[in-house]
């Protein structure tokens, strides 16, 4: 019987901590507007920008779309601080906080945690291309390409963790110029714009959707 109990603690606790993990990170071709993901619990993901804002949340379909969460979902009220009032406040059992009017400008309003997870950001002080954005989420450290980079992929995610990526430049084909190049060591190649007009910019090789170091990579046109 203590064996079973044992195991089954272990496991509660295993799954706590798993839960809020980032778990996806959508690329954009030639936009800086990537999405990361966490997954709050086995089935609701919450979506957010790396400056840190709530971009949607719900529970993915077997066509990998976002449906409503249909569970329980509260807001901090008007008489909660002007930084995050109206902000949402718990999806399911997941709390989300902000920082407040009071924190740093570079960071009120922005998500401070989503359960267990704690988030820091890069301060006022930093390059202009990184300040802002998201540093750490509970474990997780990212990094970022600064304004002394090519302007097609300064701001961009320069490693995830232990992961790299890499983009094309400015001065590559125009068809691929700020689309990624590579993910730690799985390249990907594009048609270019001496190909056909239907299939320029195009994946030429290698798969829309990589599990690298335990974090799912989708690449959106």
């Amino acid at each position: 019987m203590k064996k079973i109990i044992a195991t089954l603690i272990a496991f509660v606790l295993c799954t706590a901590m798993l839960a809020q993990n980032v778990t996806r990170i959508t690329l954009f071709a030639n936009s800086s507007l990537d999405v990361i993901t966490c997954q709050a619990d086995q089935s609701l993901l919450i979506n957010f920008s790396k400056d840190g804002n709530i971009i949607d949340y719900g529970v993915e379909d077997y066509w990998g779309r976002l449906l409503k969460f249909m569970g329980r979902i509260e807001y901090y009220s008007p008489n909660d601080d002007q930084a995050y009032r109206g902000k949402v406040r718990y999806i399911g059992p997941t709390q989300i906080t902000y920082y407040a009017s009071y924190d740093n400008d570079a960071l009120k309003g922005k998500i401070k945690s989503i359960g267990s997870n704690v988030f820091d950001y890069y301060g006022a002080f930093e390059d202009e291309a990184v300040k802002g954005k998201i540093k750490m989420i509970g474990a997780l450290q990212l990094s970022y390409f600064t304004s002394f980079d090519n302007e097609s992929y300064k701001g961009r995610f320069k490693t995830i963790g232990s992961t790299s990526l890499t983009y094309y430049a400015s001065y590559d084909d125009k068809a691929i110029k700020g689309k990624i190049k590579s993910i730690d060591n799985t390249a990907f190649n594009y048609y270019t714009s001496f190909d056909r007009k239907e299939y320029q910019g195009a994946l030429k090789s290698g798969n829309y959707m990589h599990i690298i170091n335990g974090i799912k990579y989708v690449i959106r046109n």
